[in-house]
């Protein structure tokens, strides 16, 4: 049983090529999100999966900044509206960091990758044609456009009319290039009209123009030596993009259509992702709150074209839960259920590694969000907290924070970062808390007083794990007539004046026990 990232490398591997080129590619219309950048982290694992098995491949990402702005992108000011239909490489920065709208969208993303471990050949759309890569297929293009036209007529219900042309030159007026019409050429010069009233002539040299898409993208294919790219599902689509570029991949440019990758989208708190509205969320978002590999557990964890939800709220626990599930098993700390499921999580943890370490030092990322609200910025006062909760790994148990290493330091200090960062960010305010220095002012009722009374008893009495203490105390609130509800209020009434709190046993064996002890017999 092999992951789908292996299967796919295993189909290309049949075919007679010399190297694999595997393509990925970004509409850079705004911020650059987990939807919209799958390509790149499946390209990357494709390329990976066939180097491990000594085949050349590469991965190319390209960046498609000579599209025309189509809606203006948040946050942006209504203002930008003026670049409608202008390409993304001749807009300037929105904020005057960087150079162009291009950079100030694209840099945090390629930023993020490096993070990644995602080494990729970066091309850029627009200069891709003012260096001249496309001169060659823009003129086979006008010269074929009558073929171009029967197979896009293949697929539609309203033909083209006989004069259209599968390019679109930059309006030398308006600056636009969706608002163009080129209906003649001879030669290199072509001439087009524009919405706005312009009619002109343009040179395909000068790069001031573009082909259309589907026969863009074909073009790509051949130039780049593209074998195989993922791509979202409506290019998918039964007489979409991909099936229409690779009939005029294979008819008009003589080069086979690359093995198709689609997948379905991700949404986000069950809504699509969206620039202009700014629902999205970023590969370099991601990272404030969880380790690179998780972002590959989530996308690798189910086949391409299964729907994907992602929620940093506190559905994310349940996520990092499964993620630090998986890596426990595929490392041998713990035991799958049973062999099928063993294989199918090693399968999916060793497509989503960047790196392979001794032993890993994650721990549990819920019970985190509740060590790191109690120790603070004390790191010592953290490793003792997890120690005492059996939250290490039982090799680890008996070492001090000091001869961890660098690697287990490292993974420690992310995980704490990254809990932090989700403390303030996501968490809701329930799960946030702060132990109270003084005893807050409440009202208990005989028998909650009395629960806590026996329970500082109890731990007084003796040391005990997580799961003895919480037995223990089902016992006692049994034995005063209480709710558990009730009960366990009680505690977090007097620690930290709310009614609701992480829970109980590990929270008590988390904090100084003998401070415990005198708050719950309400002596501090």
């Amino acid at each position: 049983m092999k992951h789908w990232i292996e299967r796919i490398a295993d189909e290309l591997k049949e075919r007679d090529v010399e190297e694999h080129v595997v393509a990925s590619g970004t509409s850079i219309s705004g911020s650059i999100h987990i939807g919209n950048s799958c390509d790149v982290f499946i390209a990357s694992s494709i390329a990976k999966s066939l180097k491990k098995d000594g085949f050349k491949s590469r991965t190319v990402w390209i960046a498609d900044d000579h599209d025309p702005l189509r809606k203006v992108p948040y946050p942006l000011p209504e203002s930008y509206e003026k670049y409608l239909g202008v390409p993304y490489s001749m807009i300037p920065c929105p904020e005057g960091c960087c150079e162009s709208f291009v950079e100030h969208f694209q840099r945090p993303f390629l930023e993020a990758l490096g993070r990644f471990r995602i080494g990729v050949e970066h091309y850029s759309g627009a200069r891709m044609y003012t260096e001249g890569l496309y001169n060659d297929y823009i003129r086979t293009s006008l010269e074929r456009a009558p073929e171009i036209r029967e197979i896009f007529n293949r697929f539609r219900d309203r033909p083209l009319r006989d004069d259209w042309l599968p390019y679109n030159p930059i309006c030398e007026k308006c600056g636009r290039v969706n608002t163009t019409e080129a209906y003649d050429f001879s030669g290199d010069t072509v001439w087009y009209r524009c919405e706005c009233g312009f009619d002109g002539e343009m040179d395909i040299k000068s790069g001031l123009g573009k082909l259309t898409w589907r026969v863009e993208w074909a073009a790509r294919w051949k130039i780049l030596g593209v074998t195989c790219e993922p791509f979202g599902k409506d290019h998918a689509a039964s007489g979409g993009s991909y099936d229409v570029s690779s009939i005029i991949s294979e008819e008009i440019f003589d080069y086979p259509a690359p093995y198709p990758v689609p997948y379905e989208w991700i949404t986000l708190r069950g809504e699509a992702m969206s620039k202009s509205r700014g629902v999205f969320f970023t590969p370099g978002q991601w990272l404030e709150i969880g380790p690179p590999e998780s972002l590959n557990y989530f996308i690798f964890r189910s086949k391409p074209m299964k729907h994907k939800d992602f929620n940093p709220d506190m559905p994310f626990l349940d996520l990092m839960d499964q993620f630090d599930r998986t890596e426990r098993i595929y490392y041998g700390m713990e035991d799958a259920a049973s062999e099928k499921e063993e294989q199918k999580l090693r399968n999916i943890y060793r497509v989503s590694m960047i790196e392979e370490f001794d032993l890993p030092l994650r721990p549990s990322y819920r019970f985190m969000t509740v060590a790191c609200q109690i120790a603070g910025d004390d790191p010592e006062r953290l490793y003792d907290i997890l120690r005492r909760n059996s939250q290490l790994p039982e090799e680890l148990m008996d070492l001090e924070l000091d001869q961890l290493t660098d690697k287990q330091l490292e993974q420690l200090n992310e995980r704490i970062e990254n809990v932090k960062n989700w403390l303030r960010l996501y968490a809701p305010e329930f799960v946030k808390f702060q132990v109270r220095e003084e005893l807050p002012d409440v009202e208990l009722s005989e028998p909650q007083l009395k629960f806590l009374q026996d329970v500082a008893d109890l731990m007084e009495s003796r040391e005990m794990t997580a799961e003895e203490l919480h037995d223990e105390m089902y016992s006692i609130l049994r034995r005063h007539g209480l709710k558990p509800q009730k009960a366990f209020q009680a505690i977090y009434r007097v620690l930290i004046g709310k009614k609701m709190g992480p829970r109980a046993a590990s929270f008590l064996l988390s904090l100084e026990r003998d401070f415990v002890i005198r708050r719950l017999r309400l002596e501090a």
